[in-house]
């Protein structure tokens, strides 16, 4: 168990990298802005959304390298883009530049999100599936946290103290490559391309205990005959749809925009640039420790209790937030619903969302439903954080905060009719038990 859990820990720290480089661009936001002085709608859609354009684009894609060159060569590759990214848009003298270093580092959070789940789901004996893959998100809110941190402590070093922020992600990212050559192929990825060998050696490493012949050949008769299907065939609607709707309001929660904006949120709410920065260390502190809650709960309590917590704290917090912008509160009013929402999201979406979507899909197709939900949740994540600026200069921050509100009852609803529990369930029985769900 201890060498499962290294192994889990090592891919997880993709999400480290995923977590930094999503947030770390919210110190520079509005530096950016007024040193290149450029229009709200430019602003927001190309220098604060090409990484997450670039996010798209790996999650669209991400399934390809995942199943050719197998889930540790794709984690390695992510490695790479991270800190040419990093490094590329700390040393960017123009908003151009800037952003296609930024796309770079954008493939790598989106490759990152079919990788790193499908490979700890692969490894992870079923009792212990949710904890190890949700490792992936804790790691997520840890990159944030720091990134939060960081921004705080690099603000107002130099003149370009932008730079720092963005550029010291390479640290990390190279530590990340060093990592990952440590770690083993997936066994159940050598299997699908007829290496046995070398899958039994990783199953005996794995539990010397176990009969490796029993499991080769369940995932074997899992993957009989299957070479040629897709995740749109009929049989597979179910769980396409799962995904769909799991990664839909995942970003209509408005966590992203959330994230990316979060200091602009606080300053529109009357607080000051640098306790707006300090604001944000408490966003992050609040996503690590429910995060670790969900983490400690979603293998006890399951995938869908954690999924109630969450819809009905969303509900409450938004709702809150919205009526603050609405009625004019100030001070720190706002701080505290929005850490209220942030811990929602921790124990309930941000804790499920990348175990759910890594266990519904059958081995042979499981990065091409990963890459699904990816690209699904990174359509959304890049179309509403580029139109924040936009909106909350238009219609103002209290109504975007409703329509959050409103999605999420949606979400409940989702929740309570047709989300399926998937906890302690091997991911051969839980294939089949969706397909049989849907016929």
């Amino acid at each position: 168990m201890r060498k499962i859990l290294m192994w889990s820990i090592t891919a997880a720290l993709a999400g480290f990298l995923f977590g930094f480089d999503t947030v770390v661009i919210s110190g520079a936001d509005k530096k950016l802005q007024l040193l290149w002085n450029t229009s709200d709608a430019f602003h927001g859609s190309v220098v604060m959304a090409m990484a997450l354009w670039g996010t798209v684009i790996g999650a669209l894609l991400g399934g390809i390298p995942t199943n050719k060159i197998g889930r540790k060569h794709t984690l390695l590759i992510i490695g790479i883009f991270y800190a040419v990214s990093a490094i590329g848009s700390g040393m960017a003298n123009d908003p151009i530049t800037f952003a296609v270093f930024r796309f770079i580092g954008g493939l790598g959070v989106g490759v990152s999100t079919i990788a790193a789940p499908t490979y700890i789901s692969e490894i992870a004996p079923a009792k212990d599936r949710g904890r190890l893959v949700s490792l992936y998100q804790f790691n997520i809110v840890f990159g944030i946290l720091v990134a939060f941190l960081s921004n705080y402590l690099l603000n107002d070093i130099s003149e370009n103290d932008w730079r720092w922020m963005v550029g010291v992600e390479a640290i990390p990212a190279v530590v990340y490559i060093l990592f990952v050559f440590t770690i083993p192929q997936s066994p159940r990825w050598l299997i699908s391309k007829g290496r046995i060998n070398e899958a039994k050696t990783i199953l005996n490493t794995i539990d010397p205990n176990q009969d490796v012949e029993k499991i080769i050949q369940g995932i074997n008769n899992s993957n009989d005959n299957l070479k040629h299907e897709n995740i749109f065939m009929k049989k597979y609607r179910f769980p396409l749809i799962l995904a769909f709707l799991m990664a839909f309001f995942n970003q209509l929660s408005g966590i992203n925009a959330f994230l990316y904006y979060a200091p602009r949120i606080f300053e529109e709410a009357g607080l000051g640039e640098r306790t707006a920065l300090l604001s944000s260390i408490g966003v992050g502190i609040t996503n690590m420790i429910f995060t670790l809650l969900g983490v400690f709960l979603i293998d006890k309590l399951g995938r869908k209790t954690l999924m109630y917590f969450g819809s009905i704290g969303y509900i409450i917090s938004l709702g809150l937030v919205s009526a603050a912008f609405y009625l004019g509160w100030t001070g720190m009013a706002v701080p505290i619903f929005l850490f209220l929402f942030i811990a929602s999201h921790a124990i309930g979406q941000g804790a499920v969302i990348w175990v759910f979507i890594s266990e519904i899909f059958p081995n042979h197709l499981r990065a091409s439903g990963q890459a699904f939900g990816s690209s699904t949740h990174w359509v959304l994540a890049a179309i509403i954080p580029s139109l924040i600026p936009f909106l909350f200069s238009s219609i103002g921050a209290g109504t975007v905060f409703l329509i959050f509100t409103i999605a999420m009852v949606f979400q409940l609803i989702f929740v309570k009719f047709m989300m399926p529990e998937t906890k302690g369930i091997t991911l051969e029985k839980l294939s089949q038990k969706l397909e049989n769900k849907y016929q």
